[in-house]
């Protein structure tokens, strides 16, 4: 029998027996042959040693580390392979010794292991914060393979305090993993994970992107189209991404980047070349992940411009109202002091309408923390279904149609733009243009894999300046086309004037071809 078949049976046989309730204390979630034997394969073996050190973070049942001794031992020049295996919850170390004790007796390498049943980021924190008592030569690797554990801690968990240059609120283990894995390798070293994808972008995790990318470079990404294959027995929907870091400060020109619909065909992934710059990139160092050359053409399109909404005096918030907080406060008609209160279903191509005979549509209430003045706004819907044509779903909302009122009201499952002075109606409809386009969707998808449109993700997307945004909404007011093909066009023609270098005016935006 096979290693890596041999740890597989015995796993599959263990989470057969433990409840998934108990392995999810630990954030534990196994992975399948298929992606161990395509993690093993990422790392590029080095031609001139003939010993190397592995380490094997959050080990589980071994898997990961057994496909790496596997593919490892068919390696001629090879004479011996040291791993460290970090494991500490006790209902699997049997597991784990049993099968790296099968894995010793028959595999062709000359190999031995370490099992530390330490928590892996405690039994560090001295040499990583380089304090006193720390070893001043602390072990180091080859390379790093993992599957960390999935489970968020408190801002104050021990962890997070033993990480501080990572952290920001509470963080998830999974990247308190990452970046000590980074930590572990030697120069030139490699480590390859599997990990949610939601570390790419967001302010949550900038201090760890800007570590774990300053400290290593990017060098394969792998992206799996559906989120419920990649842990099947497990019942996970997850964004899960696989990726390869090299610890380097020397930037390489590209990135690979592959895909699967799942974790059971490899042998059909597409494959991709990106411009290193264009997937590691912004002041906030998100990673764009991007698989195709009509992705890398949007970025640098959009790129082009320096703005933020929030550098023009914009801003997108999440809506004010959690009805299910408040159900005191909600009504169904407009009685008495009542002010509307708006969800997504009001927003309907490209208007805001209303009333539409929801229950809840209304309010009563004197808290300011619910109330917003009766201006003009951008609303946004906040979560999308996954298969649905678009993920950005916009509606234009003009106060003089609601004259009736002074404060309004929004739900908490809508984003709205506002700013610091009232929005005039053309810069609303501006904002539509270019929140309703394509390429502004296709942009988010790349920022952003989940359902939900996050306000921090939009404030950090470049814009044009808010004179061109007034101008792109006086075309859009001119056209009376709301459609995602009219927004393009309107889009595409002020791109296409500013890349010609010509003087922009309203009346040449519809005559450019």
């Amino acid at each position: 029998m096979k290693l890596l078949d041999f740890a597989i049976q015995t796993t599959n046989k263990y989470i057969d027996e433990m409840p998934k309730s108990q392995r999810k204390k630990y954030g534990q979630f196994f992975t399948s042959k298929e992606t161990a034997v395509f993690m093993a394969g990422l790392f590029d073996v080095p031609k001139n040693k003939t010993r190397l050190q592995i380490l094997d973070a959050g080990a589980g049942s071994g898997v990961l580390s057994i496909a790496l001794i596997e593919r490892l031992q068919e390696i001629p020049q090879l004479q011996y392979v040291h791993l460290i295996c970090y494991e500490n919850d006790s209902k699997i170390i049997e597991l784990l010794r049993t099968n790296l004790q099968w894995v010793r007796q028959h595999t062709t390498l000359t190999f031995d292991y370490e099992i530390r049943e330490d928590n892996y980021i405690l039994s560090q924190m001295l040499e990583y914060n380089e304090m006193i008592c720390a070893d001043p030569n602390p072990l180091k690797y080859d390379m790093v393979i993992g599957n960390p554990p999935y489970m968020k801690i408190a801002k104050d968990a021990p962890e997070a305090k033993a990480m501080p240059d990572v952290c920001y609120g509470a963080p998830n283990l999974y990247f308190l993993f990452a970046a000590m894995g980074m930590f572990n390798l030697i120069p030139n070293g490699e480590l390859v994970y599997i990990i949610p994808r939601s570390w790419t972008s967001g302010a949550y995790f900038k201090r760890f992107r800007q570590k774990f990318l300053n400290d290593g470079v990017l060098e394969h990404i792998h992206l799996f189209v559906s989120r419920d294959k990649v842990f099947e027995n497990e019942s996970v929907l997850q964004e899960t991404i696989i990726i390869k870091m090299r610890k380097s400060t020397a930037t390489p020109a590209s990135v690979t980047i592959t895909t699967t619909q799942s974790n059971r065909d490899f042998s059909n992934k597409t494959n991709f070349e990106a411009p290193y710059t264009t997937v590691v990139s912004g002041e906030d160092t998100y990673v764009h992940l991007v698989t195709n050359e009509q992705e890398v053409e949007t970025l640098r399109l959009l790129n082009r411009w320096t703005n933020t909404l929030p550098s023009i005096g914009l801003k997108m918030k999440t809506g004010l109202t959690v009805d299910f907080r408040n159900r005191e406060v909600l009504r169904d008609t407009a009685e008495g002091q009542a002010v509307p209160l708006f969800y997504s279903q009001h927003i309907q191509d490209g208007k805001v309408i209303f009333p539409i005979g929801k229950e809840h549509e209304y309010i009563v209430t004197d808290q300011l923390g619910l109330l917003q003045p009766n201006i003009n706004y951008l609303f946004v819907k906040r979560f999308t279904a996954k298969e649905e044509h678009r993920r950005l779903q916009c509606g234009v909302y003009l106060a003089r149609k609601y004259p009736d009122y002074s404060k309004i009201s929004t739900q908490n499952k809508i984003n709205f733009i506002c700013g610091l002075k009232e929005l005039s109606e053309c810069v609303v409809y501006g904002l539509y243009v270019l929140f309703n386009s394509t390429l502004y969707d296709s942009y988010y998808r790349i920022l952003n894999g989940s359902t939900q449109v996050n306000s921090t993700e939009i404030n950090s997307m470049p814009v044009p300046p808010l004179e061109s945004i007034e101008l792109l909404g006086k075309e859009l007011i001119k056209l009376r086309d709301m459609t995602e093909m009219g927004c393009d066009k309107i889009l595409r023609s002020f791109i296409y004037e500013q890349s010609r270098g010509s003087e922009r005016n309203t009346e040449r935006i519809a005559s450019a071809s």
